[in-house]
């Protein structure tokens, strides 16, 4: 058995459980640590200004659902296989994953473009419990993608945490 590749938290080692919201702006910005639901909205907002929108908003909202399953298929471990780009060894479908989260809820998403052509990431913020049941809030990973000249189908890449 292995565990999720590369969901973790922002500068943290692989594993590590705590993480937190490390954005531009006032720390008056950002709920407190463990707000819950309540300051999903905050972070949603201090998201969509530290990276404003530069994707149309169909192509925008196609990239953050697949971001989301991409990201709830690395923490959880399940349907890995049906992202063969971002988990290339879970294609054979032999791979099987522990997982390394429950209760699992994405508080912030936003999809932007890459820098390089025919590249577009979802930066995510969410929370989970970790194996041994402590609940943390403000973990980021970014799921990056890709597509080819005149393909408007995005394909996920591995998962990454920002640096």
């Amino acid at each position: 058995m292995t565990r999720p590749s590369v969901v973790q938290a922002a500068g943290q080692p692989s594993g590590s459980t705590s993480a937190s919201v490390a954005a531009p702006g006032p720390a008056g910005e950002l709920p407190p640590r463990g707000e819950g639901v309540a300051g999903d909205r905050a972070i949603q907002r201090l998201l969509e200004r530290s990276w404003p929108a530069d994707l149309p908003d169909e192509q925008a909202a196609t990239l953050l659902a697949l971001g989301r399953k991409v990201l709830l298929a690395d923490a959880t471990g399940l349907d890995r296989g049906q992202f063969p780009t971002a988990f290339p060894e879970a294609a054979d479908g032999a791979e099987t994953v522990t997982p390394a989260f429950t209760r699992i809820r994405i508080q912030a998403a936003v999809a932007r473009q890459d820098t390089r052509s025919g590249r577009a990431v979802v930066h995510l913020v969410w929370a989970a419990a970790d194996r041994g049941g402590t609940y943390t809030d403000g973990r980021l990973t970014d799921i990056p993608f890709h597509h080819a000249r005149g393909d408007g189908t995005w394909t996920p890449l591995p998962p990454t945490t920002p640096s």
